[in-house]
């Protein structure tokens, strides 16, 4: 196998490129201290805002801050650490859909390295999501019910206006993403995936969508998917999928969903940002830095 050169390698791994994740700094974990107890405050639960902080935390590819919502969560009476780990793994898989892949391998592998082996060694390791001949029909249909609640209104124009972009971009939007990704499986291995193994907070419709507006009010420069997300959280109460079979109560999520509570939780999101990137901005897509 050949091998990189010395110099193709320092240019990769130069640091105006910031080839690696982002380190904690001193303002972290007091940050995600204050938004907890302002959570707490607001009446909005420990589901809540472990998934907005962690959808925060993987779009700025900071790991270590997705340590510290587990270790501040596991001082909750009645969560076990289990519980807690579960949780945060599965709003950094469903940021995939919002951040791309590589900030999602990069920190759930982190953050799954820094816990104690005896939680590590508890997680499920039962895959949920395989595509096959039985279930592919239903996945589709798991997509588009999704879909369709989040743009309830403009379901099928916004899907027309996709395809004008790219024919394949509607297509792999609900089935890659709204089907086997953003929706979860009815099958039995992922009821027994998450039940058995301490997972009591499936990251369903609004979780989902707080995890949505998170990551995208984190990276900047989508505006528009903002607003849909923010609405796609409201037209979870107005027209009942948060109430729908086998979705689980989210503690203040429908205050979220009013004006004041979208606004709270937009500027806890730029607070968070302010504090994991050390008042530089967003690290997701900054550009390459000046050579010093």
């Amino acid at each position: 196998m050949t091998k990189l050169s010395e110099a193709l390698k320092a240019l990769i791994n130069a640091s105006h490129a910031q080839p690696g994740y982002t380190r904690a700094n001193a303002q972290v974990k007091p940050a995600l201290e204050q938004f907890a107890s302002n959570a707490r405050e607001k009446k909005v639960g420990v589901p809540a805002w472990m998934t907005v902080s962690t959808a925060v935390s993987a779009t700025l590819n900071c790991p270590e801050a997705m340590t510290t919502i587990y270790e501040l969560a596991n001082n909750t009476i009645g969560r076990s650490p289990a519980q807690n780990a579960t949780l945060i793994r599965e709003v950094g898989l469903k940021c995939i859909s919002f951040n791309g892949i590589p900030r999602t391998i990069n920190t759930l592998g982190a953050f799954v390295d820094s816990l104690p082996k005896a939680v590590a060694s508890s997680l499920s390791s039962t895959p949920t999501r395989e595509i096959t001949t039985e279930n592919v029909e239903e996945r589709q249909q798991d997509g588009r019910k999704l879909w369709d609640s989040v743009y309830f209104g403009f379901e099928q124009k916004l899907l027309d206006k996709l395809a004008q972009s790219h024919p394949d971009l509607p297509v792999h939007i609900l089935n890659g993403h709204y089907a086997n990704l953003l929706s979860n499986p009815k099958s039995h291995d992922y009821k027994r995936g998450m039940g058995v193994k301490g997972m009591q907070d499936p990251v369903g419709r609004v979780l989902t969508s707080l995890t949505a507006i998170a990551c995208l009010r984190a990276q900047t420069g989508v505006g528009p998917q903002v607003v849909s997300h923010v609405f796609g959280l409201r037209k979870a109460y107005e027209h009942w999928a948060a109430q729908a079979n086998g979705e689980k109560p989210v503690e203040g999520g429908e205050w979220l969903a009013t004006d004041d509570g979208s606004i709270w939780l937009l500027e806890s999101v730029d607070r968070l940002v302010e504090a994991i990137a050390g008042g530089q901005g967003t690290t997701f897509a900054p550009g390459i830095r000046a050579k010093l």
